[in-house]
């Protein structure tokens, strides 16, 4: 008979405060754990103690089945609940999630969650430290590589798909796991676009941008989150009962398990809120934070503060009982080896339908920004209109840096390298010349930093030729070619956890590489390698076709050659803003107006750069939010409303028609912006609303709907962190619908509604 609550009640009834301590206790026993400098000590008999109620950094179903063993010899016998870094897969390795929100494709984001969930439950993983659904929009923050991008609405259709895909229809199914909300909240805002560092939001803005898609994943049933280390206007997150019990708790109806990022308690001491060990355990656990990782601050000290009066046992319980429902949920009180049998006879790891996937989600996720005279995509191999590729750039043999970050349990073994993808899709009919070309970087430090997460193989490694050598390799096989492929980019761990930027840039050995190759004359595609927006403009000019693949783990080769020779469709759209330069970031479409609009030319007190050409966009990055172009051209008409006078809860129908004018099939992704010309506040110039992926034949015409609600106009009144309220106010609203945040048609309606200061008439 399944357990139930009533199970969780009465197991509480018999459990010491010790033994409820216990259970708060969340542990590495080190090995390849990624992350921080410390690890736990003595595991396994402070589980015989009952001390230890989850384990994280485990790679095998050995090993978790030796520790739940010894949870077996406990006196109440409490199951552990084992987690991971499951970012973008388990063993079979998707795009980033920068990449994976490029799709915009949410059936493929949730397939993917279902593939790494199978893959992470069949070694007995019971919750996955994922999706990680913060909004950034500043990219010189490495962890943007981990993040849905920077819109609120996108980054919410993410965080559903993800949570869906993860823990399916029933969690305590065996190929189900828990997925882990991260990073609460805020942390995408950090201070000059550094890890770890503060951040100051207004109350709206935390409303309207930050905390949706955190709602998005717990609507979607999310059964847990993790706090971030960031301070929030002066509050450290893992110490912020204002936003984890009074907002997202009690407000929002938030009903799951809070947990600490690594040693996240422990630094509260850092953060200068808490004077010692016992002070920040405290801190931590009345904010609302269940389980502490790592540091054990609630292990050695919680006891303690209870005897003395300082902490009301009541907390400890509530929080105990939380992690304990966590396990009920994930069936773990039945069988707490239920995952580990079913992985042993499924065996779902690298399976050939689990690949495919991942060779489907390649070209899903990349982004075509450039294709000058239709140079993409390349004639078919046997076609007889080329003969030699010459595939040149130091990611073209790569294995290493393909998963790229956080793919903590990825292999470099089982990645088709982008040089084996296209020489198998050659076969005889092509020849394939590669030359490294430059190295990713020149300098040793450099390197050396770069390489901090590698054990095995190296992701950074500087050739011994000179510079000049390896450029004049790339040229002499450029020229006997019939066209450049240049593979160029980051290393894996230029973005990612800790690795902020001040400049995004391509590292200069390779711009000095691509500048050699257009130099010989020949077609020039340029593909980027990247985890976050690069400032692309020296490369745009340079290549005569630009894609930027993201990293796109196990099978880049063979997905990225079905792109480069038209087997697939390149159908991303950027889920950011990719700038001009570094000076313009943060950055995002839906900024406000301000009072001193985009200047024309020679007109000085306006806003704008004064280093910047009238001819370019002073406010605009070089590639917008959701650009991306298909293998063909695809005209839209202007947007069509139902009416152009609504009232109250009146629905509005929007439809645009959209044609492929091209002779082969393609992808379009169409998307609706609102933008709210006259309110009591400024508004956005407009913000995304919805978006459709339709397939066209080639010549085909589709007419494409969208439904608008009042609930898409309403928009944050709050005055603190925890005031909820919104409100939509009545008015004219310019509805724009087109393939990217700046290529858009728009068409006016009035909408009659609540009115406020400033947008009467």
């Amino acid at each position: 008979m399944k357990k139930d609550k009533d199970f969780i009640d009465d197991l509480l009834g018999r459990m010491t405060l010790s033994e409820k301590i216990g259970q708060l206790n969340l542990v590495t026993p080190g090995g390849e754990t990624l992350t921080g400098t410390v690890v736990n000590t003595d595991v396994a008999d402070k589980i015989r103690a009952g001390h230890i109620g989850g384990i994280f950094g485990i790679k095998s179903a050995e090993a978790v089945r030796v520790f739940q063993d010894l949870a077996q010899e406990t006196r109440l016998k409490v199951p552990l609940m084992f987690a991971e870094d499951v970012i973008h897969g388990q063993k079979t390795i998707f795009p980033l999630p920068l990449a994976l929100a490029a799709s915009w494709d949410m059936d493929l984001v949730r397939a993917t969650a279902r593939v790494a969930a199978r893959e992470a439950a069949s070694i007995g993983i019971d919750q996955v430290y994922s999706p990680m659904v913060d909004v950034c929009r500043d990219p010189r923050w490495g962890r943007i590589a981990e993040s849905p991008g920077e819109d609120p609405f996108l980054a919410s259709r993410f965080a559903e798909a993800m949570v869906e895909g993860y823990q399916g229809a029933d969690l305590s199914r065996p190929d189900a796991v828990m997925a882990c909300l991260k990073h609460f909240c805020g942390y995408g805002g950090g201070m000059g676009g550094r890890d770890y560092d503060a951040v100051d939001l207004s109350p709206a803005t935390l409303h309207d941008v930050v905390l949706p898609p955190f709602v998005a994943g717990m609507r979607a049933g999310a059964g847990s989150i993790m706090a971030s280390f960031n301070t929030l206007n002066g509050v450290p997150m893992h110490a912020n009962r204002a936003v984890i019990t009074e907002l997202f708790r009690e407000k929002l109806g938030y009903g799951g398990l809070v947990v600490a990022d690594y040693t996240g308690i422990l630094e509260l001491i850092a953060h200068s809120v808490a004077s010692d060990r016992a002070a920040a355990a405290r801190l931590g656990l009345t904010a609302g934070v269940d389980m502490d990782m790592v540091s054990e601050t609630y292990l050695d000290t919680l006891e303690d503060s209870v005897m003395a009066g300082r902490l009301d046992e009541a907390e400890v319980t509530a929080a105990c009982r939380r992690v304990l429902e966590a396990k009920l949920a994930l069936g773990l009180f039945d069988d707490p080896y239920h995952r580990l049998d079913w992985g042993r006879a499924a065996q779902p790891i690298l399976t050939a339908a689990n690949r495919q996937l991942a060779r489907q989600a390649v070209a899903a996720v990349t982004v075509l920004l450039k294709n000058e005279g239709g140079l993409l995509p390349l004639p078919a191999p046997d076609s007889g209109k080329i003969g030699t590729i010459a595939l040149i750039g130091p990611f073209v043999e790569d294995r290493v840096n393909m998963n790229g970050t956080w793919a903590v349990a990825g292999s470099a073994s089982t990645v088709v390298p982008i040089a084996d993808g296209l020489r198998e899709a050659a076969g005889n009919a092509l020849s394939i010349l590669t030359a490294k070309g430059a190295n990713i970087v020149d300098e040793p430090w450099l390197a050396t930093r770069l390489n901090v997460h590698d054990w095995k193989e190296l992701s950074v490694v500087i050739d011994t030729r000179s510079p000049e050598a390896m450029i004049a390799e790339a040229v002499a096989a450029v020229s006997v070619a019939d066209v450049a492929v240049a593979v160029v980019g980051e290393a894996r761990e230029y973005s990612g956890e800790s690795s902020s930027r001040t400049d995004l840039s391509i590292p200069e050995p390779q711009k000095k590489l691509l500048r050699a190759l257009k130099a010989t004359g020949k077609p020039l595609v340029v593909v980027v390698m990247t985890g976050r927006p690069l400032a692309l403009a020296e490369e745009a000019l340079l290549a005569d076709a630009l894609l930027v693949a993201w990293f796109g783990g196990t099978e880049i080769g063979h997905g990225l050659a079905d792109v480069l020779f038209g087997k697939a469709e390149p159908s991303g759209r950027l889920p950011a803003t990719f700038p001009y330069c570094l000076g313009q970031v943060p950055l995002t479409y839906a900024h406000r107006p301000t009072g001193r609009p985009t200047p024309g030319r020679f007109e000085k007190f306006t806003t704008g750069y004064v280093d910047r050409p009238d001819d370019v966009p002073q406010n605009d990055g070089l590639f917008p939010f959701g650009f991306g172009l298909g293998y063909g051209k695809v005209a839209y008409t202007p947007p069509r409303a139902d009416r152009t006078t609504l009232t109250g809860d009146d629905r509005l129908d929007v439809t645009v028609t959209v044609t492929n004018l091209g002779d082969r099939p393609t992808l379009e992704t169409v998307q609706l912006y609102i933008g709210d010309p006259v309110a009591s506040i400024s508004r956005p110039v407009k913000e995304l609303k919805a978006f459709r992926k339709v397939a066209l034949a080639a010549r085909a015409t589709e007419t494409v709907s969208f439904t608008v609600t009042v609930a898409d106009l309403d928009f944050s009144i709050a005055e603190t962190v925890t005031d909820t309220r919104r409100r939509w106010e009545g008015g004219a609203f310019d509805i724009h619908v087109g393939p990217n945040s700046c290529d858009t048609q728009a068409v006016r309606v009035v909408w009659d509604g609540p009115q406020f200061e400033g947008n009467r008439t």
